[in-house]
């Protein structure tokens, strides 16, 4: 099959951002100003325009002349770029206790991707995922506290099944991009319990010790 079908990858600078990195931006900001670089006009202008930025690069724009004070320390939310998942015709899992992301990149050209979170170490308050789907089936499954806003994606042909909503507790999903007749499927496992003996179903069953 030609190469030439395969849709393109995302490109990062045309990525959602989050509350957490408007605010981490308007931080960086806020120290320009008292370095002296802006103006309080300027400071005002640059701070609409991060509040409102939708992506990476509309962000980045306010920044590009103030290299001197952008925070690259480790956890800062603009220092880590997402880790992505590339699918082809195959399929990708992941499941136990694997580290979670806080940007997550699910690009799957008819494959299957199966991420359970639920044993998953999960460091962040908000975990993102954009998702890159074309005739292929996605399915997230989150811990039982955890919530999923998935209105963000762009569905043609295919279908989003949202199971999870609101939660309590955290951690908070927020799920997006572009799904083209594929599948998503977002959802909690379910448990029941006989005696010591507990099944989940996905299935696994664990014993009390």
């Amino acid at each position: 099959m030609s190469t030439e079908s395969l849709p393109a990858p995302i490109n990062p600078r045309d990525l959602r951002v989050s509350d957490a990195e408007r605010e981490h931006v308007v931080g960086i900001l806020q120290k320009a100003i008292g370095h002296g670089m802006l103006t309080l006009d300027e400071f005002t202008t640059r701070t609409d325009t991060a509040l409102a930025a939708k992506t990476r690069a509309e962000l980045n724009a306010v920044l590009v002349d103030l290299a001197g004070v952008i925070n690259r320390e480790p956890g800062s939310p603009t220092a880590i770029p997402p880790q992505e998942f590339r699918s082809r015709m195959s399929s990708i899992k992941r499941e136990g206790p694997w580290q979670v992301p806080r940007e997550m990149v699910v690009n799957n050209w008819m494959g299957s991707s199966e991420f359970d979170f639920t044993e998953a170490v999960i460091n962040h308050t908000e975990v993102r995922i954009v998702l890159e789907v074309t005739g292929g089936s996605v399915e997230l499954l989150l811990p039982e506290n955890a919530s999923c806003d998935a209105n963000g994606v762009d569905v043609v042909a295919g279908k989003v099944e949202n199971k999870v909503g609101a939660g309590s507790g955290g951690p908070r999903f927020v799920v997006t991009g572009r799904v083209k007749a594929g599948s998503v499927k977002v959802k909690r496992p379910s448990y029941t319990r006989i005696g010591s003996l507990t099944i989940r179903k996905p299935w696994k069953i664990s014993w009390d010790t």
